[in-house]
C-alpha cells in the first residue's frame, strides 16, 4: 500500500548514488517536492531493495561500486516495469543512446540543476500514470454476474451471455451509474440520443430483454416506479 500524506497518495522514488551528497540535494528536493525517498548507495542495494519494495521511480548513478547502473536497471526491469532517469557524470552520446536502449526514460548529465532533476521526475512519473491509466480496463463483478465493457463481454456465472448492441449498452450505462435513479427519459436520451423518436415503451422492451439476458442476476436491475430504473448490486468485487 502506497503512503498517504492527508489523504494524498504520494510518489515513491528510490535514489541510488555512491555519493552521499548528491544522495542527500536529491532527497532534500524530493522530499520538498512531496515524494518519499528511499536510498541506495550502489547498483546491488537498489537491485535488492526494488525486489523488495514498489517505486513509482528511480534515480540511477551509471558510475558506482560493485554493480553499475546499467547493470542495475537491467536487473531491476527484470522484474519491475518502474521508470529510470540515469546521472552520469559524462554526457557522451553512447552513454545516452545505450542508456535508452535499456529502455530508461530519462538522463541527466552531472553536475544538474535540482529543479531541472525535479521537473524531468515529475513529467516521467505523470506520463507513466497517464500510460498506465489508458491502459486500466472496465470491468466489474457482481457474484456470479461479470461485465467486462473494454471487451462488451457480459459472463454469467462463467458463461459468456450473447445480447443485442442497445442491450450491452443499456447495462454498460447502468452498471457505470449503479446506485443512481435513471429516467425513462434519460436512458432514451443518453442511449438511444436525442433524435430517437421512441417512448419509454422502448426502454421497458429491452430492460425486459436485459433481465432475461441476466439470468438469475435479473433482480440487479431494480424498478423505481413512476421513474425508471438503476443498478443496484451490494456484491461488487
Amino acid at each position: 500500500m502506497r503512503p498517504k500524506k492527508e489523504g494524498i497518495v504520494v510518489s515513491r522514488i528510490l535514489v541510488a548514488d555512491d555519493e552521499a551528497k548528491i544522495r542527500e540535494v536529491i532527497r532534500e528536493y524530493a522530499e520538498f517536492s512531496g515524494y518519499e525517498v528511499t536510498e541506495a548507495e550502489d547498483g546491488m542495494e537498489a537491485v535488492a531493495i526494488c525486489r523488495e519494495q514498489n517505486f513509482d521511480a528511480v534515480v540511477m548513478d551509471i558510475m558506482m561500486p560493485r554493480l553499475d547502473g546499467f547493470s542495475a536497471c537491467k536487473e531491476i526491469r527484470k522484474t519491475k516495469d518502474i521508470p529510470v532517469l540515469m546521472l552520469s557524470a559524462r554526457g557522451e552520446e553512447y552513454d545516452k543512446l545505450f542508456g535508452f536502449e535499456l529502455g530508461i526514460d530519462d538522463y541527466v548529465v552531472k553536475p544538474f540543476s535540482p529543479k531541472e532533476l525535479m521537473a524531468r521526475l515529475s513529467v516521467m512519473i505523470n506520463r507513466r500514470k497517464a500510460a498506465a491509466a489508458a491502459q486500466e480496463t472496465e470491468r466489474y463483478r457482481f457474484s456470479g454476474l461479470e461485465v467486462d465493457i473494454d471487451g462488451r463481454n457480459v459472463l454469467v456465472d462463467g458463461i459468456k451471455t450473447e445480447m443485442t448492441p442497445k442491450e450491452y449498452d443499456l447495462l454498460f450505462y447502468l452498471v457505470r451509474n449503479r446506485g443512481l435513479a435513471l429516467s425513462r427519459e434519460k436512458l432514451l436520451s443518453d442511449i438511444w440520443g436525442f433524435d430517437f423518436y421512441g417512448d419509454d415503451r422502448t426502454v421497458d422492451t429491452h430492460i425486459k430483454m436485459l433481465r432475461s439476458s441476466l439470468g438469475p442476476y435479473r433482480d440487479y436491475i431494480v424498478t423505481l416506479r413512476g421513474l425508471g430504473y438503476k443498478f443496484e448490486a451490494k456484491d461488487e468485487e
